[in-house]
This record gives C-alpha cells, structure tokens and sequence, in this order.
C-alpha cells in the first residue's frame, strides 16, 4: 500500500497572499515547490500527495493542477472555488476540462478566517456542497475548535457528502485545554460521513518547546474517535516546518498508530486517503 501525505502545499511566497504567516516564521516565507517536496518524500519513504490550496483563487487551483499534470508524486489536488457564486457549476465545468482533471478530488474553503462564525450554515454556501456532492467531490473542513458545534450542523445538512477535517479542529494545545474540543470530536466522529487528517497539530503547540507527549491526549482522542478506517496521515508542510521537519512528523504519526495492525496501519497512512478521495 503506497504511503499518501494528505496534506501540503505549494507556493509562491509574496506577503500580499501569504499575510497569515507571522514574520516569526521567517522559515516559511519563501517559495516551496515540487522539486523541494520531491526530497523530503523521497527521503521519508512517502510515494505521493495531495495538494491542498492556500489561497482563495481560481488561479491558484490552476496552478495546482498544472504541477499535478507535470509531477506523478502528486496525486491528488484540494483546490478552491467560489462556493457561493451563482456560476459554480460553470466554473466546475471549466476544471473538469483540465488535463490533470482526474486528480480534481476536493475543494475547501478558509471558514476558520471567516468573521462569521456560522459562515458554513449560510444557504448558498450550502448549495455549493451538494453540488460538488453530486459531482462526487470531498470537501476539506479548515475550522478552529471554536467551530465544531457549527460544523455538526452543517455536515448534518449532507449525509451523502464526503468530509475531511483538516488538523483534528484545531484544538488548543498550546494552552493544554482539552474540552470542549474532546466532547465536540467525539461527537462529529459518529458521522460515518466525516474524516480527519491527523496533520497541524504542532503549529497549534508552543512551535519552540513542544514535545510529542504534550501532542498525544489529542492524537489518543481522535484515533478513539475516528478510528483507523476514517483518519489520514497528513504534514501540512511547508507549515509544519516552523516546529517540525517533514521526516519527523512522519515518525511521530508512525509511532501513535504502532498498536495497530499492518492492514490498519496502511489504512491511515495512505489506504484511507486513496478511497476517501478516489484519488486516480
């Protein structure tokens, strides 16, 4: 079973785009392409990606399918449309017609940057799901813990959707505060409809003085909760790189999933992100 990093990204680093990334991770702030990412997997034992848009850009998810068109180890790209736009079908069309279309397999919205914290409920938001639903596309759910109790709502509103949260919600670890992040999980995990990528998590750490035990009451939380059938190894490089390097996160899932089986074990660090995604 190939091993899948569910979770990177490419850029070209301007401060304009990328104004999220705080100057004390200056580390960051620079261009991270294919060639460099080809290294890190390659070192790793990882055989692909997918990638996962980082800016709020037709162009962007262009971009990211013309590198998947020129680049085998990217197997999968989460772009980004305007979900709201009347015109979305229009615009799917316009993707689907992309050479690299067959690694199309997802879209996700930035909801945590949005000031309305209920922004998933709103109606025509919500059409834009079901429609990509209908398409057979995922979508990647990018919140802080704060909007969990939304989220449950909102993936109510879509049983037959496919659903992948990214960073396990975004708990508070720097402040070591479990609830009610724990509780909110929990229950999102009963939807057989949901997933989650175990990726993010030392960016929501001290980046400085984390260590792996401060990480794992979360990593045991969400591996109880979604089990080894729903849950995807993920890096979120470049991101992790302002606490983490790449082979290291690698390890440290590695090492919380060891109690599982071989079959398990594959599941989360690529089975799971091959089926979720239909990656071709």
């Amino acid at each position: 079973m190939p091993v899948i990093d569910s979770h990177h990204h490419f850029w070209h680093y301007t401060e304009a785009d990328y104004g999220w990334i705080p100057p004390e991770w200056s580390l960051i702030r620079r261009d991270f392409l294919p060639a460099e990412l080809h290294q890190e997997i390659s070192a790793a034992g990882v055989d692909g990606v997918v990638s996962v848009q980082a800016r709020q850009s037709l162009e962007e998810t262009d971009w990211l399918l013309d590198l998947a068109a020129s680049h085998s180890f990217v197997r999968g790209v989460v772009g980004w449309v305007p979900l709201i736009a009347p015109d979305l079908e229009a615009h799917l069309d316009r993707l689907a017609a992309h050479p690299a279309a067959a690694k199309l397999r997802a879209f996700r919205h930035v909801l945590q940057a949005e000031p309305d914290d209920a922004y998933m409920l709103r109606d025509d938001f919500n059409r834009g799901i079901a429609t990509l639903a209908r398409r057979g596309l995922a979508y990647d759910v990018l919140i802080l813990e704060k909007h969990l109790p939304y989220t449950l709502a909102f993936v109510d509103r879509h049983p037959d959707a496919t659903f992948v949260l990214d960073h396990i919600a975004k708990p508070r670890i720097a402040a070591g505060e479990l609830e009610p992040w724990a509780k909110n999980l929990r229950e999102l995990a009963r939807r057989p409809h949901v997933a989650c990528k175990l990726s993010g998590l030392v960016t929501e750490a001290d980046v400085t003085s984390w260590t792996p035990a401060q990480l794992q009451p979360y990593l045991d939380v969400v591996l109880e909760a979604f089990g080894p059938s729903r849950l995807l190894f993920g890096t979120d490089w470049p991101v992790c790189l302002a606490g983490v390097d790449y082979a290291r996160w690698k390890s440290i899932i590695e090492a919380s999933v060891a109690g599982l089986s071989a079959t398990e074990k594959d599941a989360v660090l690529g089975g799971n992100a091959q089926r979720l995604y239909r990656l071709p």
